[in-house]
């Protein structure tokens, strides 16, 4: 009994470990998907119209008409896409996504740098 009670009390730090390593596996997949260039289309929309971001496109008033469709390529797109920086920006915000992942996944080894990845 008293070993079941001690498994009980060391609930809260199972559940936050298991916690950190949710949010890492979401912040891992979704940064690694930035590499992908339809995952990079379909954040353009988001940065092209936000006050914040949309300084990182050349020309971001003009994204409505290069859209496109998950598994849709348009060479004409894909070009537009790339001379306005779509795909390196996504590729930044991937980084940053993979960095926070490893930053909270490193918490058990430096509680600082998971502190870190945290905020």
């Amino acid at each position: 009994m008293e070993k079941y009670l001690h498994l009980l009390s060391r609930g809260d730090k199972i559940g936050l470990t298991l916690i950190r390593l949710s949010i890492a596996i979401v912040f891992m997949w979704i940064g690694l998907l930035k590499f992908v260039p339809y995952e990079a289309d379909s954040i353009t929309p988001f940065v092209a119209n936000s006050p914040l971001m949309s300084f990182f496109y050349e020309h971001p008033e003009d994204y409505k008409q290069y859209l496109t469709h998950e598994g849709e390529y348009k060479p004409e797109a894909r070009a537009w896409q790339t001379a306005n920086n779509i795909y390196g920006f996504s590729n930044g915000l991937g980084v940053v996504e993979v960095i926070i992942a490893l930053l909270v996944l490193a918490n058990p080894v430096n509680r600082w740098l998971g502190l870190l990845g945290g905020l």
